[in-house]
């Protein structure tokens, strides 16, 4: 039951809900236009969560074994930090974890595709295989990119277009210019909870030669720059809002502006980075929210 617990702590089951979020609107959008399917949605769902849990387990050897996860790290205890697990037992679980993501992502392609859409199959499995490469990278090796500044990008890219836009076509086998702006909204809104996480470690990551945005830009533009994230998400949500309505119930997703605002206001009196921390799961959360209600206000 130890064991269970310490691999429990390892995959951050906090982090899961912010990568469905770009599942939900996607299929949300494709039940409105009538394209949506259970079994795709299902497997969609956790395909994603296998890219995440890859990834967080990756992020735990990468940042364990170059040192970078120290005691000077605000963060939550990782396992190869606190000893409970080695690097070798959490390398193994990465290698199960890529044979887990393959498995799932082959199940999903071929129940979207089927047989007779060669082309959309190949396509899409080598886009999972380049994100199961994304979800290693970040950390581990010597080129990590999360290293070197570019993991907003990726994110932006991965969380908001891969994950919107890709799920929708999953269902409908074409691209929509409806999922456009929600795409924009989720990737601004991941790449805040990764810039979150960056301001409340860059002391340690600075130390560590892990240089992040937040670490390039200093404490004070790397907030300018978790403004700009989020502002730029919500003003892009009304703009989807008022482009695409349809009935009153659009509107709902309104609610989820309440937390996203009253983070930003904890944001902007923050002096310590360590009260950062309970920030990620409320910021990760309220982006759940919003996709939820973004999504439901269209098939109500």
């Amino acid at each position: 039951m130890e064991n269970f617990k310490v691999w429990l702590s390892a995959i951050r089951i906090r982090t899961l809900p912010l990568s469905i979020s770009g599942i939900i609107i996607g299929a949300c959008l494709a039940h409105y236009n009538g394209f949506f399917d259970l079994e795709i949605f299902i497997l969609a769902i956790l395909t994603t969560l296998s890219f995440q849990i890859l990834s967080n387990l990756a992020n735990d050897y990468g940042d364990g074994v170059k040192g970078t996860d120290n005691n000077d790290r605000i963060g939550p205890e990782r396992a190869i930090q606190s000893g409970k697990l080695t690097p070798e037992e959490v390398y193994n679980g990465v290698k199960i974890c890529i044979l887990l993501s393959i498995g799932l992502s082959f199940m999903l392609i071929l129940n979207a595709f089927g047989l007779n859409n060669f082309l959309y199959s190949i396509l899409f499995f080598v886009l999972a295989i380049f994100t199961i490469m994304a979800s290693i990278r970040y950390t581990v090796g010597k080129s990590a990119y999360g290293y070197k500044g570019l993991g907003d990008i990726f994110v932006f890219v991965f969380f908001g277009f891969v994950s919107v836009v890709g799920s929708y076509f999953l269902f409908a086998r074409k691209i929509d210019h409806v999922t456009i702006l929600p795409a924009i909204v989720i990737g601004l809104l991941s790449v805040a909870v990764l810039n979150l996480n960056n301001m409340r470690d860059i002391e340690s990551d600075k130390k560590s030669g892990k240089n992040t945005i937040a670490v390039k830009l200093g404490s004070e533009r790397a907030k300018k720059y978790h403004f700009f994230l989020i502002i730029g998400a919500l003003l892009t949500s009304l703009i989807f809002l008022i482009l695409y309505y349809v009935s009153p119930f659009n509107a709902i997703s309104l609610l989820a502006f309440i937390p996203i605002i009253k983070h930003l206001m904890m944001v902007k009196r923050n002096v310590k980075p360590r009260l950062l921390d309970p920030e990620l799961k409320k910021l990760a959360l309220s982006t759940v929210f919003l996709a939820l209600l973004l999504g439901i206000g269209y098939i109500l």
